[in-house]
């Protein structure tokens, strides 16, 4: 793992592996870059792939106050301008990572040459925007572990296993990042955004996601012309949930991607 700074924020990140075109990986909201610890390290044996932490995530730069989705994909492209990843990357993401990659795809059109988004948050239902807000406005007065859902603190497993591991990772990333970025998918209003994605793209749902059901995100994928939608036997972050499925899925498409079939 190295740290750099880009878009005057420094931002961790890892990127392994070679050839093209390159794979870009986006975290969900209060995750890291470990979120894909078991799909990046196989897609890098044939391809570079870059993986990072958004900014106010993990190990990069803390925020305070506001996030924008703009600047979340200003700091991509900044990234990759640094690390000389020069030619169209196929950009995937997960949850509000999903719509880092969405953003980014919109706002720098000729960078990406595939879209893969996950169980895309691209905003909320008017019903629900209060009690987000609510919520982060606790998490930056109590902090994380205050608003956890029991289900999702540490169980006291060993230290290998998986789970233990993304749930002491969640519990450990700074509350006021995670509340920034609650604040700033409370406003998300993407329809613009995805109306002016033109480059291949492939949206996921999960059968087993409480947040972002099938019947959520096909109307995404019908927001993004030409986009083709799948449906899987998974939850809703899928490269931690089931990521022998994100890895097949990518691996299928990134092929489709480079040999112009999609």
């Amino acid at each position: 793992m190295s740290w750099i700074q880009a878009n005057g924020a420094v931002l961790r990140y890892e990127l392994s592996g070679r050839g093209g075109p390159p794979l870009v990986l986006v975290h969900e909201m209060g995750g890291t870059l470990e979120s894909w610890d078991a799909v990046a390290p196989v897609l890098a044996r044939s391809r570079q792939v870059l993986r990072y932490d958004m900014r106010g995530s993990g190990l990069s730069e803390k925020v305070r106050g506001t996030l924008a989705l703009g600047t979340l994909a200003d700091d991509l492209a900044a990234l990759m301008d640094r690390l000389g990843i020069a030619g169209p990357a196929v950009v995937a993401g997960c949850a509000v990572g999903a719509a880092v990659a969405l953003g980014f795809t919109a706002q720098y059109p000729d960078r990406v040459a595939g879209l893969v988004a996950m169980a895309p948050a691209t905003g909320l239902p008017p019903d629900r925007q209060a009690a987000t807000l609510a919520r982060a406005d606790r998490l930056d007065q109590d902090g994380l572990r205050a608003v956890a859902d029991l289900d999702s603190l540490p169980t006291g497993a060993s230290p290998p296993d998986p789970a233990e591991q993304d749930r002491c990772r969640r519990l450990a990333n700074d509350p006021h990042g995670v509340a920034a970025l609650q604040r700033m998918l409370a406003g998300l209003a993407m329809e613009g955004d995805l109306a002016r994605i033109r480059c291949p793209a492939l949206v996921l749902a999960g059968r087993r996601d409480p947040y972002r059901p099938p019947e959520v995100v096909e109307k995404v994928a019908r927001a993004i012309a030409g986009a083709r939608l799948e449906v899987h036997d998974t939850g809703h972050v899928m490269p931690v949930d089931t990521p022998d499925l994100v890895v097949e899925v990518i691996e299928r498409f990134w092929a489709e991607v480079a040999a112009g079939t999609v």
